[in-house]
Protein backbone atom coordinates (compact mmCIF):
# COMPACT_ATOMS: atom_id res chain seq x y z
CA UNK A 1 0.00 0.00 0.00
CA UNK A 2 1.54 3.32 -1.08
CA UNK A 3 0.39 6.37 0.85
CA UNK A 4 0.61 10.12 0.29
CA UNK A 5 -0.50 12.03 3.40
CA UNK A 6 -1.75 15.32 1.90
CA UNK A 7 -2.00 17.21 5.19
CA UNK A 8 0.32 16.53 8.12
CA UNK A 9 2.29 18.90 10.35
CA UNK A 10 5.63 17.13 10.65
CA UNK A 11 7.25 20.12 12.35
CA UNK A 12 5.31 18.90 15.40
CA UNK A 13 6.39 15.26 15.05
CA UNK A 14 9.52 13.25 15.78
CA UNK A 15 11.84 11.20 13.62
CA UNK A 16 10.22 8.10 15.16
CA UNK A 17 7.03 9.18 13.39
CA UNK A 18 8.84 9.43 10.06
CA UNK A 19 10.25 5.95 10.58
CA UNK A 20 6.83 4.48 11.49
CA UNK A 21 5.15 6.25 8.58
CA UNK A 22 7.64 4.82 6.10
CA UNK A 23 7.10 1.33 7.50
CA UNK A 24 3.33 1.82 7.06
CA UNK A 25 3.72 2.75 3.38
CA UNK A 26 3.91 6.56 3.48
CA UNK A 27 6.18 7.78 0.70
CA UNK A 28 5.09 11.42 0.34
CA UNK A 29 3.61 14.17 2.49
CA UNK A 30 2.43 17.75 2.16
CA UNK A 31 2.90 19.94 5.22
CA UNK A 32 0.57 22.94 5.31
CA UNK A 33 1.66 26.00 7.27
CA UNK A 34 -0.61 26.40 10.29
CA UNK A 35 -1.07 27.79 13.80
CA UNK A 36 1.67 26.44 16.06
CA UNK A 37 -0.39 26.57 19.27
CA UNK A 38 1.57 29.48 20.72
CA UNK A 39 0.46 32.80 19.20
CA UNK A 40 3.06 34.46 16.98
CA UNK A 41 3.78 38.11 17.60
CA UNK A 42 5.40 39.27 14.35
CA UNK A 43 5.87 38.35 10.68
CA UNK A 44 9.49 37.42 11.43
CA UNK A 45 8.38 34.27 13.23
CA UNK A 46 6.40 33.24 10.15
CA UNK A 47 9.46 33.71 7.96
CA UNK A 48 11.58 31.42 10.13
CA UNK A 49 8.78 28.85 10.08
CA UNK A 50 8.35 29.00 6.31
CA UNK A 51 12.12 28.64 5.86
CA UNK A 52 12.04 25.49 8.00
CA UNK A 53 9.22 24.04 5.88
CA UNK A 54 11.37 24.58 2.79
CA UNK A 55 14.69 23.43 4.22
CA UNK A 56 15.01 21.47 7.42
CA UNK A 57 11.75 19.52 7.14
CA UNK A 58 12.32 18.19 3.60
CA UNK A 59 15.78 17.15 4.79
CA UNK A 60 14.36 15.31 7.81
CA UNK A 61 11.77 13.53 5.64
CA UNK A 62 14.37 12.50 3.07
CA UNK A 63 16.41 10.79 5.79
CA UNK A 64 13.51 8.34 6.06
CA UNK A 65 12.71 7.96 2.37
CA UNK A 66 9.73 10.32 2.27
CA UNK A 67 9.21 13.13 -0.25
CA UNK A 68 8.17 16.38 1.48
CA UNK A 69 6.34 19.39 0.04
CA UNK A 70 4.53 22.23 1.76
CA UNK A 71 1.83 24.86 1.39
CA UNK A 72 2.36 28.45 2.51
CA UNK A 73 -0.16 30.96 3.88
CA UNK A 74 -1.37 33.09 6.75
CA UNK A 75 -3.63 30.65 8.61
CA UNK A 76 -7.24 31.58 9.48
CA UNK A 77 -6.77 31.80 13.25
CA UNK A 78 -3.88 34.26 13.04
CA UNK A 79 -5.60 36.27 10.34
CA UNK A 80 -7.45 37.86 13.26
CA UNK A 81 -4.24 39.20 14.86
CA UNK A 82 -3.15 42.58 13.40
CA UNK A 83 0.45 41.81 14.40
CA UNK A 84 0.50 38.93 11.89
CA UNK A 85 -1.15 40.58 8.89
CA UNK A 86 2.05 42.05 7.37
CA UNK A 87 3.12 38.50 6.53
CA UNK A 88 0.65 38.68 3.63
CA UNK A 89 3.13 40.99 1.91
CA UNK A 90 5.85 38.32 2.29
CA UNK A 91 3.88 35.46 0.78
CA UNK A 92 4.67 36.13 -2.92
CA UNK A 93 8.38 35.47 -2.43
CA UNK A 94 7.60 32.10 -0.84
CA UNK A 95 4.91 31.08 -3.30
CA UNK A 96 7.45 30.89 -6.13
CA UNK A 97 9.58 28.28 -4.31
CA UNK A 98 9.92 24.86 -5.92
CA UNK A 99 8.53 22.75 -3.07
CA UNK A 100 5.47 24.95 -2.46
CA UNK A 101 2.54 23.11 -4.06
CA UNK A 102 -0.43 25.20 -2.88
CA UNK A 103 -1.54 28.24 -0.93
CA UNK A 104 -2.74 27.02 2.45
CA UNK A 105 -4.05 26.56 5.01
CA UNK A 106 -6.44 29.40 4.32
CA UNK A 107 -10.13 29.66 5.13
CA UNK A 108 -12.15 30.13 8.28
CA UNK A 109 -11.72 29.58 12.00
CA UNK A 110 -14.25 31.90 13.66
CA UNK A 111 -15.75 33.34 10.44
CA UNK A 112 -14.79 36.95 11.14
CA UNK A 113 -14.52 39.87 8.70
CA UNK A 114 -10.72 39.70 9.09
CA UNK A 115 -10.82 36.07 7.95
CA UNK A 116 -12.98 37.07 4.97
CA UNK A 117 -10.32 39.55 3.89
CA UNK A 118 -7.39 37.18 4.35
CA UNK A 119 -9.17 34.41 2.46
CA UNK A 120 -10.04 36.71 -0.44
CA UNK A 121 -6.47 38.01 -0.71
CA UNK A 122 -4.91 34.56 -0.59
CA UNK A 123 -7.28 33.01 -3.10
CA UNK A 124 -6.16 35.78 -5.43
CA UNK A 125 -2.52 34.97 -4.67
CA UNK A 126 -3.19 31.35 -5.60
CA UNK A 127 -4.71 32.43 -8.90
CA UNK A 128 -1.85 34.85 -9.58
CA UNK A 129 0.79 32.17 -8.95
CA UNK A 130 -0.94 29.33 -10.77
CA UNK A 131 -1.29 27.34 -7.56
CA UNK A 132 -4.19 25.37 -6.10
CA UNK A 133 -5.49 26.24 -2.64
CA UNK A 134 -5.88 24.17 0.52
CA UNK A 135 -8.85 25.61 2.42
CA UNK A 136 -9.50 24.99 6.11
CA UNK A 137 -13.21 24.72 6.89
CA UNK A 138 -14.11 25.66 10.47
CA UNK A 139 -14.43 23.10 13.25
CA UNK A 140 -17.51 24.84 14.68
CA UNK A 141 -20.83 25.52 12.91
CA UNK A 142 -19.49 23.46 10.05
CA UNK A 143 -22.29 23.68 7.49
CA UNK A 144 -22.57 27.47 7.76
CA UNK A 145 -18.80 27.66 7.52
CA UNK A 146 -18.75 25.43 4.45
CA UNK A 147 -21.41 27.55 2.74
CA UNK A 148 -19.48 30.76 3.49
CA UNK A 149 -16.28 29.14 2.21
CA UNK A 150 -17.87 28.03 -1.05
CA UNK A 151 -19.28 31.52 -1.62
CA UNK A 152 -15.82 33.02 -1.15
CA UNK A 153 -14.24 30.53 -3.53
CA UNK A 154 -16.91 31.04 -6.18
CA UNK A 155 -16.42 34.83 -5.97
CA UNK A 156 -12.67 34.47 -6.48
CA UNK A 157 -10.52 34.14 -9.59
CA UNK A 158 -9.56 30.57 -8.62
CA UNK A 159 -11.65 27.81 -10.23
CA UNK A 160 -13.37 25.48 -7.78
CA UNK A 161 -11.61 22.46 -9.29
CA UNK A 162 -8.31 23.92 -8.01
CA UNK A 163 -9.57 24.09 -4.41
CA UNK A 164 -9.32 21.40 -1.74
CA UNK A 165 -11.88 21.89 1.04
CA UNK A 166 -10.45 20.19 4.11
CA UNK A 167 -11.79 18.99 7.48
CA UNK A 168 -15.04 17.87 5.87
CA UNK A 169 -17.46 15.47 7.53
CA UNK A 170 -20.87 13.94 6.87
CA UNK A 171 -22.66 17.29 7.22
CA UNK A 172 -20.52 19.16 4.69
CA UNK A 173 -19.38 16.64 2.08
CA UNK A 174 -22.42 16.94 -0.21
CA UNK A 175 -22.24 20.75 -0.48
CA UNK A 176 -18.49 20.60 -1.08
CA UNK A 177 -18.90 17.94 -3.77
CA UNK A 178 -21.75 19.86 -5.43
CA UNK A 179 -19.49 22.93 -5.57
CA UNK A 180 -16.98 21.00 -7.69
CA UNK A 181 -14.14 21.19 -5.15
CA UNK A 182 -11.75 18.47 -4.05
CA UNK A 183 -12.81 16.81 -0.79
CA UNK A 184 -10.44 16.55 2.20
CA UNK A 185 -11.05 14.54 5.37
CA UNK A 186 -8.92 14.62 8.53
CA UNK A 187 -8.99 11.39 10.53
CA UNK A 188 -8.26 11.74 14.26
CA UNK A 189 -8.25 9.46 17.32
CA UNK A 190 -11.03 11.29 19.22
CA UNK A 191 -12.36 14.16 17.11
CA UNK A 192 -13.15 14.97 13.48
CA UNK A 193 -13.51 11.79 11.37
CA UNK A 194 -12.56 8.21 12.27
CA UNK A 195 -11.80 5.24 10.01
CA UNK A 196 -15.29 3.75 10.06
CA UNK A 197 -17.03 7.06 9.39
CA UNK A 198 -14.58 7.69 6.56
CA UNK A 199 -15.37 4.32 4.99
CA UNK A 200 -19.09 5.08 5.25
CA UNK A 201 -18.61 8.43 3.47
CA UNK A 202 -16.63 6.73 0.70
CA UNK A 203 -19.37 4.14 0.36
CA UNK A 204 -22.01 6.85 -0.10
CA UNK A 205 -20.10 9.38 -2.19
CA UNK A 206 -17.38 7.33 -3.88
CA UNK A 207 -13.62 7.94 -4.09
CA UNK A 208 -13.61 10.62 -6.81
CA UNK A 209 -11.54 13.67 -5.74
CA UNK A 210 -11.41 12.44 -2.13
CA UNK A 211 -8.21 12.96 -0.09
CA UNK A 212 -7.72 11.43 3.35
CA UNK A 213 -5.18 12.89 5.76
CA UNK A 214 -4.02 12.51 9.34
CA UNK A 215 -3.52 16.27 9.97
CA UNK A 216 -1.21 15.05 12.74
CA UNK A 217 0.21 17.92 14.78
CA UNK A 218 1.12 18.91 18.35
CA UNK A 219 -2.24 17.75 19.73
CA UNK A 220 -3.73 14.30 20.17
CA UNK A 221 -3.38 12.88 16.68
CA UNK A 222 -1.99 9.86 14.83
CA UNK A 223 0.34 10.05 11.81
CA UNK A 224 -0.66 6.50 10.82
CA UNK A 225 -4.36 7.26 10.37
CA UNK A 226 -4.01 7.21 6.58
CA UNK A 227 -2.85 3.60 6.74
CA UNK A 228 -5.65 2.76 9.16
CA UNK A 229 -8.20 4.14 6.69
CA UNK A 230 -6.68 2.04 3.89
CA UNK A 231 -6.92 -1.10 6.00
CA UNK A 232 -10.51 -0.26 6.96
CA UNK A 233 -11.40 0.25 3.30
CA UNK A 234 -10.08 -3.20 2.42
CA UNK A 235 -12.00 -4.81 5.29
CA UNK A 236 -15.16 -3.09 4.06
CA UNK A 237 -14.78 -4.55 0.56
CA UNK A 238 -13.12 -1.72 -1.33
CA UNK A 239 -10.53 -2.86 -3.84
CA UNK A 240 -6.81 -2.25 -3.68
CA UNK A 241 -7.28 0.08 -6.66
CA UNK A 242 -9.85 2.11 -4.66
CA UNK A 243 -7.37 2.42 -1.79
CA UNK A 244 -4.57 3.44 -4.13
CA UNK A 245 -6.82 6.05 -5.70
CA UNK A 246 -7.77 7.66 -2.38
CA UNK A 247 -4.40 7.38 -0.63
CA UNK A 248 -2.08 8.04 -3.56
CA UNK A 249 -3.45 9.00 -6.96
CA UNK A 250 -5.91 11.64 -5.73
CA UNK A 251 -3.36 13.65 -3.70
CA UNK A 252 -0.88 13.31 -6.57
CA UNK A 253 -3.51 14.66 -8.97
CA UNK A 254 -4.49 17.59 -6.77
CA UNK A 255 -1.03 18.80 -5.78
CA UNK A 256 0.20 18.00 -9.27
CA UNK A 257 -1.89 20.98 -10.38
CA UNK A 258 0.97 23.11 -9.06
CA UNK A 259 3.39 21.69 -11.64
CA UNK A 260 5.95 21.32 -8.84
CA UNK A 261 5.33 17.88 -7.38
CA UNK A 262 8.51 15.77 -7.22
CA UNK A 263 7.86 12.35 -5.71
CA UNK A 264 11.41 11.08 -5.91
CA UNK A 265 13.52 11.43 -2.78
CA UNK A 266 16.79 13.19 -3.54
CA UNK A 267 20.04 12.30 -1.82
CA UNK A 268 20.35 15.18 0.64
CA UNK A 269 23.47 13.93 2.37
CA UNK A 270 23.62 13.46 6.12
CA UNK A 271 23.47 17.09 7.19
CA UNK A 272 21.46 20.22 6.47
CA UNK A 273 23.38 23.46 7.08
CA UNK A 274 25.72 21.48 9.29
CA UNK A 275 22.98 19.76 11.30
CA UNK A 276 21.86 16.13 11.25
CA UNK A 277 18.90 14.23 12.68
CA UNK A 278 21.35 12.59 15.08
CA UNK A 279 21.97 14.15 18.47
CA UNK A 280 25.71 13.74 18.79
CA UNK A 281 28.01 11.38 16.92
CA UNK A 282 26.68 7.91 16.01
CA UNK A 283 27.95 5.08 18.15
CA UNK A 284 30.56 2.97 16.35
CA UNK A 285 31.29 0.43 19.06
CA UNK A 286 29.16 -1.02 21.87
CA UNK A 287 29.66 0.56 25.27
CA UNK A 288 31.63 -1.51 27.77
CA UNK A 289 29.66 -3.50 30.30
CA UNK A 290 28.58 -1.37 33.22
CA UNK A 291 29.11 1.90 31.37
Amino acid sequence: MRIFDPHIHMTSRTTDDYEAMYAAGVRAVVEPSFWLGQPRTSPASFRDYFDALLGWEPFRAAQYGIAHHCTIALNPKEANDPRCLPVLDDLPRYLVKDRVVAVGEIGYDSMTPAEDTALEQQLQLAADHGLPALVHTPHRDKLAGLDRTVQAVQASALPTDRVLLDHLNETTVKAAKDAGCWLGFSVYPDTKMDENRMVAVLGEYGPDKVLVNSAADWGRSDPLKTRRVGDAMLRAGFTEDDVDRVLWRNPVAFYGLSGRLELGVADTGTTHEGNSVLRGAPATEPLPAGA
